[in-house]
């Protein structure tokens, strides 16, 4: 049975003396619950798993309930409270949940109860719900991102350009045979699942149209820079700026697409700039073209950007484990591709998946305005797209 390294990570803090609750955040369909299932399994506590992912919301009376029923599991006949687990999965979705939670878990403590609590939300949802004020010092998180690369690999034995097209999606990679039914799928009950739970359920948005379009958009032009104004444009409609800017916030909330600011070196001009868009799954990016498998590595233009897409989803997944923030740039007509920033470290990237024998204007322009970085070339003459795409972006700080 294939299972992702977090679960070692889960075990181990789930195995330790009662001090913290575990918060596993991650998108719709990545392996959250089938975690907390496999940890289950190796844990070998009475435990008690519960859900609020149901088209309408639980009240903060569930959580007690369902926490009773755990705390239930801590008692036995000698009389002496044994280790138990309660795990609760779709938290963000319960209103005020946060504060009974921490009114639970007080008790827990004060009464010396060693029950465990392992917590599943959408990131970072999840958090904006007060988990950082409400919960502080009482929790740990666990970040469980897209399937990268090597573990589609290693439990379907798909191929780079398989991955590339398909993306990360575990869920869907029995249905990729028959191309239209993993389409209807992926888009009826992953993409609009998410949209529809994950964010108009639990967030005000007064345009639910103009978000999907949005996300439809930016699934369109993953890999490219596109300003607001021009997203209004393509959008036609009446809507502003910060609206669009808020609803591809919410967008890239539950790991779906997001806006790369421009890097600047200051952060002020990096939030005024226009964003590239990038997807977090290329899967969303080939659901929504009109291109099959073959016909999309036919086309050499769109297969480099879904290309550039996968190496740049693979950054923001990868970043998001090992910390890091992720940008672009340009000036003029010179680009750097992606821009990597943790602490004073630089590294600028650029893919080229068409000819060799490209120069590289835009690395040398970045680095004659921002001074010591480190430059990579992935494609053709530099690091093989399947090199990259299997290497752990943590290594990319080893020298």
């Amino acid at each position: 049975m294939f299972t992702r390294p977090v679960l070692d990570q889960l075990l181990q803090r789930l195995r330790e003396p009662r001090k913290f609750m575990q918060i596993l955040l991650g998108p719709r369909q990545v392996g959250k619950t089938t975690l907390a299932r496999q940890a289950i399994e190796q844990i070998v506590i009475p435990t008690h798993f519960a859900t609020a992912d149901e088209p309408a919301l639980k009240s903060r009376g569930w959580i007690a309930q369902q926490w009773e029923a755990a705390r239930f599991l801590c008692h036995n006949l000698e009389g002496t409270p044994q280790p138990a687990l309660l795990i609760l999965d779709e938290m963000q979705k319960i209103v005020g949940w946060s504060e009974t939670v921490k009114r639970l878990w007080d008790e827990d403590t004060a009464a010396e109860l060693p029950l465990r609590v392992l917590l599943l939300g959408s990131s970072p949802l999840l958090l904006r719900e007060g988990l950082s004020e409400s919960l502080a010092g009482r929790f740990e998180t666990l970040r469980v991102t897209h399937w990268s690369y090597s573990e589609m690999r290693e439990a379907f034995g798909w191929d780079v350009d398989t991955f590339i097209y398909f993306g990360g999606y575990p869920g869907t990679a029995s249905l990729i045979e028959d191309q239209d039914r993993w389409r209807h799928y992926l888009l009826d009950s992953l993409v609009e699942t998410t949209i529809s739970r994950d964010i108009l359920l639990t967030t005000r948005v007064d345009k639910p149209a103009l978000l999907r379009r949005l996300f439809e958009l930016a699934c369109r032009y993953s890999g490219q820079e596109l300003s607001y104004q021009k997203m209004i444009g393509q959008l036609q409609d009446a809507g502003n700026t910060t609206t669009l800017a808020g609803y591809l916030d919410l967008l890239s909330g539950v790991g779906m697409v997001t806006g790369l600011q421009k890097y600047a070196g200051d952060r002020a001009r990096q939030r005024a700039s226009s964003p590239k868009l990038q997807v977090y799954n290329t899967a969303l990016m080939s659901a929504l073209s009109s291109y099959n498998f073959q016909e999309a590595r036919d086309d050499k233009i769109w297969w480099g950007r879904l290309t550039e897409s996968a190496v740049g989803a693979h950054l923001l997944n990868g970043l998001g484990r090992s910390g890091g923030e992720l940008y672009y740039w340009r000036e003029r007509n010179r680009e750097v591709d992606f821009v990597i920033e943790r602490g004073d470290d630089l590294i600028a990237i650029e893919v080229k998946s068409g000819g060799g024998g490209e120069k590289l204007p835009g690395i040398d322009a970045f680095t004659g305005a921002f001074g010591k970085v480190r430059s990579l070339l992935v494609g053709r003459e530099g690091i093989e797209v399947e090199r990259f795409l299997e290497m752990p972006v943590s290594m990319l700080w080893e020298r």
